[in-house]
């Protein structure tokens, strides 16, 4: 059995899932879909009796504390990699990258979605790793279900056995016509940002199309110190380091993309509506956290952390109490909470 290292990336500003999620704690460390935090799911699924070893956590220092406070099982063998300063996906997954052999399968997770079905993300995460040892850099490709236009998408090329198959395509986040014909296609999956890649692969590929930033990230290691479980790339040579996502630095500019199919009920729980959907809903739609009383509603979401909440006729509302703030709003405009003062004012 190959071993999978799960590279667990921690980051982001909490700002569209506000006012639940804030800076200084967001939305992977919130129990938003069940009784684990979103964190504490993303280790669950990566147990060493399915093939995965010790975890990297990529992390910033104003994480740190909810990282090692929720590490849980991990907590003894786990890696974590303080980032000076957050500089994208491509430099996050070369610091872990750095830290393994070059022979070392690693799957990169981000910590904030959301799977329902773990054994299908499992099924997945193997096949994935099955063709990283054959030399493709491999993404998830997540089963496409509406014509969504808040995702990437990845276009389905020749099979490559029974595994997967080449990425024909990387796709921007396209307009709604386009989402619906890449829908009616069948051959479009969203992209989901889990990737696998064998490590000596990835390092290939990163010097091959972005070496000023391979060299900057190795500065940092090689420079760096540790503490416990704590590694510290020198902050200077990370300074350095562009800030570029994967995607762009790899994925799009290798000749080796593969994809894999996978449908494990994934979201990733990008703002209110995406939250809604992912949770228990009743009967009509709606969905209650803390002390609330509907009549008469539909689709409508309510998550209160103290106030009673009674709401009477509404359809398609989304009502957050955190402390001091009320958030409310329609499900179509839940895209924008995000850009509300008290989320950009942090």
């Amino acid at each position: 059995m190959i071993q999978i290292v799960p590279v667990v990336l921690c980051g982001g500003s909490g700002t569209r899932l506000w006012p639940r999620s804030r800076a200084k704690k967001p939305k992977p460390f919130l129990p938003l879909v069940g009784d684990t935090t979103l964190f504490e799911a993303t280790l669950l699924r990566c147990p060493a009796a399915g093939g995965f070893g010790a975890p990297i956590v990529v992390t910033g220092k104003g994480h740190l504390a909810h990282v090692e406070a929720q590490l849980g099982h991990a907590s003894d063998e786990a890696t974590i990699i303080v980032e000076p300063t957050g500089r994208n996906t491509a430099a996050a997954i070369a610091l872990a990258a750095l830290r393994l052999p070059e022979d070392a399968v690693m799957l990169v997770c981000p910590s904030d979605h959301h799977i329902g079905d773990a054994d299908a993300f499992a099924q997945a995460a193997c096949t994935a790793a099955e063709l990283a040892q054959e030399g493709w850099l491999v993404s998830f490709g997540i089963e496409a279900t509406a014509p969504e236009t808040g995702f990437g998408y990845l276009k389905r090329g020749e099979a490559i056995g029974d595994k997967g198959y080449r990425t024909a395509q990387f796709v921007e986040k396209p307009d709604l016509e386009r989402a619906k014909q890449f829908l009616s296609e069948g051959i479009y999956a969203w992209n989901g940002g889990i990737f696998a890649f064998r490590v000596g692969d990835f390092l290939k590929e990163l010097e091959t199309h972005r070496p000023a930033i391979l060299e900057a990230v190795r500065k940092s290691v090689e420079n760096g110190r540790t503490e416990g479980l704590r590694f510290h790339p020198h902050p200077d040579a990370f300074a350095a380091v562009e800030s570029e996502s994967v995607d762009y630095a790899v994925m799009e500019n290798t000749q080796r993309a593969a994809m894999v199919p996978a449908d494990m009920g994934w979201s990733d729980i990008g703002n209110w509506q995406a939250l809604h959907a992912a949770r228990e809903r009743d009967d009509n739609g709606n969905v209650v956290r803390g002390y609330v009383e509907l009549v008469d509603c539909c689709n409508v979401l309510v998550d209160s952390d103290g106030p009673r909440v009674s709401v009477i006729g509404l359809e398609d509302v989304y009502v957050v109490v955190d402390g001091n703030d009320i958030m409310i709003t329609t499900a179509t405009g839940a895209q924008k909470v995000g850009k509300l003062l008290g989320a950009v004012n942090q």
